[in-house]
């Protein structure tokens, strides 16, 4: 059990400090900006999945944990332990960025890579956030319940999660994740922790809708 949880601490640890740090200091205003942000977002998947995936299974998202324990992946406790490791990764990439940050002066986010709902209100944030997980965590349930798509599932889920940063980016910064979103927003304080419920629950919800439809489709083929 260690093994997984130091996994998952070191997997969400990269995924926030280079994910976020890419929209730390270049921003999505600079030349290609918001594309690079979302490959950043999706090549560090790729990176952890075949890094830790034989490990941990590289959930570093509470979102993908739920989605595993609902299909019981794993248990409850295991479940517990993911989360804990995952925000306390998420937290300890964001104190590194917060410490560049101070050192530079540099963060064209203006909040360490946090999530918003400036553009989308609180509604139209969540129904992003839903979505958007919604079609992630699908794909990651289609791709991991088939061992002949093994050697690529890393990079089907990394790819998707460049496509759905595309969309997201200008509405909310997409989280899909809320220890992703937990770390910087503990960090950026105001508005960034006072709308963080959003970036908690839309995720999560979008995840048990996934698997819903995940367990229909399945379901269907049994018969």
């Amino acid at each position: 059990m260690t093994k997984k949880l130091t996994a998952e601490f070191l997997g969400t640890f990269v995924l926030v400090f280079m994910d976020c740090g890419s929209a730390v200091f270049l921003g999505t205003e600079a030349a290609g900006g918001h594309l690079a942000i979302a490959l950043a977002f999706g090549l560090s998947i790729v990176a952890m999945a075949y890094t830790i995936g034989n490990i941990s299974g590289c959930h570093i998202n509470p979102a993908v944990s739920l989605s595993m324990l609902l299909r019981k992946d794993i248990n409850i406790k295991e479940f517990v332990g993911y989360v804990i490791a995952q925000i306390i990764g998420a937290i300890a990439g964001a104190a590194l960025l917060f410490f560049l940050v101070s050192q530079t002066g540099i963060d064209y986010t203006g909040g360490l890579g946090s999530n918003g709902i400036a553009t989308t209100g609180i509604f139209g944030g969540l129904v992003v956030e839903v979505v958007l997980t919604f079609i992630f965590v699908l794909v990651i349930l289609a791709v991991t319940s088939d061992s002949s798509k093994g050697n690529i599932a890393g990079l089907v889920i990394g790819l998707t999660l460049v496509f759905v940063h595309i969309v997201g980016i200008p509405l909310t910064g997409t989280s899909v994740n809320p220890a992703r979103s937990i770390g910087p927003a503990i960090f950026a304080g105001d508005a960034a922790l006072a709308d963080l419920w959003v970036f908690i629950v839309g995720p999560l919800v979008g995840s048990v809708l996934a698997f819903v439809v995940y367990k229909l489709w399945n379901s269907s083929k049994s018969k």
